[in-house]
């Protein structure tokens, strides 16, 4: 019985988190630090970098003038 709550308690906490998941990242990523972070793990990240990155800084040209 011990066994079934625990289950069920884990299964209503991972769907609130899962509910609330942008709230809880807008909330992490106001922490300077924890944002500073973030950014330095995903920029060691290969695939961010090979294919995000340069989809950022791609020079857009204007094909009317």
């Amino acid at each position: 019985m011990r066994v079934l709550m625990v289950i069920t308690a884990m299964i209503a906490a991972l769907s609130m988190v899962y509910k609330w998941r942008y709230k809880i990242m807008n909330a992490m990523l106001a922490v300077s630090f924890l944002r500073k972070l973030a950014v330095s793990i995903s920029m060691n990240l290969p695939s961010i970098r090979k294919n995000i990155l340069p989809s950022i800084f791609k020079e857009t040209t204007d094909s009317t003038t």
